[in-house]
Order: C-alpha cells, then structure tokens, then sequence
C-alpha cells in the first residue's frame, strides 16, 4: 500500500470539480490518451510533487474554513484512481475528519466501487458509448466504464456523469441516449461540455484535434433528445 502521492497541481476552485468552495488536488498519470485533454502534463507520472498521505490531509484540515458553501476537497488528475491504494487511504481519513470528498474520474477502474462509501460527490466522464470509436481516439477501449455505469446505476448510486462532446468524435446523442435509456437513471445527472482548447498550449506532442468546436445546434440536440428520454441534465 502507497502513503505517498503523485500530483503535479493543486489549488482551489469554486462549484466546477464538486459543490462549493473545494481544494482541488491533480494526481499524476492517466490510462487514458484522450487527443483534447486538458491536462496532457497529466497523462505521464512526470513532472509531479510527491506529497506523504499524512501531508495531504494535515493540509486539507487546516484548509477547512474555506470549504464555504458545502464545499471540500476533490481528486481529480490525470486519473485520479490510478494511484489507487493512495487515494483510498486519503479518502477513508478525509471522511473519519468530517471533510467533504469529491473524485472525477474516468470510470475505468474495476475497484471503484471500494471507493464509493468514502466519497460524497461522485463525477464520473461518459466520452463514447462505442467500443472501437473510443479506443480510437482514447487508446484503449470503454468496456470497464459501461461496467461501471452499469454497476452505479444497479446500486443506485448519485453520480454526476459528464459528457465532452468533440466535433467528428462523438457530437451526435442517438448513441448516448440508446446506451443510457437501457439503465435506471433516476439517480444520475448528465453534464454536457463542449469541446475548448485551453489546455492546447500545454501539449509537448503535436496536438490533434483540428475541428473540434461543436455548434450550438449540436448541444440543442442533445438537450432536448435527453429531456424526451428523461434523462436529468445540469449545468455547473
């Protein structure tokens, strides 16, 4: 088991990474390869600060004033969970403080429902329903994220699940509202975000994603095919 962890940002954000005013730490490494990532200093274990468990939550406690508004603390990344056994020890001593966790994730972990008892806010990226389409443009396929959809939903777990719609990837909704009509959503939120480049700068790699704006009737579209098929959309 690790007591030490890899994270390459950290800083406070308001009501966007969980609710209220939140300390948001940026784990290093991510089995993921998505072409638009944000964070691609994220996606490799370099470049990072390496914090002992101990450390982290003696930061989070004397932080606890300006957790205003229902906030806390979130890990995000990179992916959060590749740091698996860290990131469970953080949690289970942020709860047993009365500390509010939050985690954003890919959903790609088979022991992420260890985590679920220890986490308040749970976001959860949905970015394809198809398999080959996903290991396209991600590099590796999206069977263990529809497992955990699934399992979430069969437990009825809250779960905000994010969707980054990308122009020419997947700015079409007939596949998402096909695959989620088939589950109990009735504890889930869906949060659409359209494609940006803020993070584009930040690639060391050539960047590849040429024409990846979507058009305000694409959101349309996916809004309102969600609203028919009662599907709870939010914006934060």
């Amino acid at each position: 088991m690790s007591d030490t962890v890899k994270i390459f940002q950290k800083g406070f954000n308001y009501s966007q990474d969980g609710p209220g005013n939140r300390l948001v730490y940026h784990l290093s490494g991510c089995n993921f390869a998505c072409k638009w990532c944000s964070n691609p200093e994220g996606m490799e274990q370099k470049n990072y600060k390496e914090y002992t468990v101990k450390e982290i939550v003696e930061e989070c406690i004397s932080c606890t004033p300006m957790f205003f508004s229902g906030g806390g603390v979130t890990f995000t990344g990179g992916e959060a969970t590749m740091q698996f056994d860290a990131l469970l020890t953080l949690l289970k001593e942020l709860k047993q403080n009365g500390i509010n966790t939050a985690i954003e994730t890919n959903g790609s972990h088979k022991r992420l429902v260890e985590l679920l008892p220890y986490i308040d806010h749970l976001i959860m990226d949905f970015k394809h329903y198809d398999t080959v389409i996903h290991k396209e443009w991600i590099g590796v396929g999206n069977e263990q994220v529809k497992n955990s959809f699934s399992m979430l939903s069969s437990i009825k777990r809250k779960v905000l699940i994010r969707i980054p719609i990308i122009n020419g990837f997947n700015n079409s909704p007939e596949g998402f509202v096909e695959f989620f009509k088939k589950y109990n959503t009735d504890n889930m939120e869906f949060e659409l975000l359209s494609y940006h480049e803020y993070g584009k700068e930040k690639w060391e790699k050539p960047y590849q994603i040429t024409n990846g704006f979507v058009s305000r009737e694409d959101i349309k579209k996916f809004q309102q095919l969600f609203k028919e098929n009662n599907l709870k959309l939010i914006n934060t």
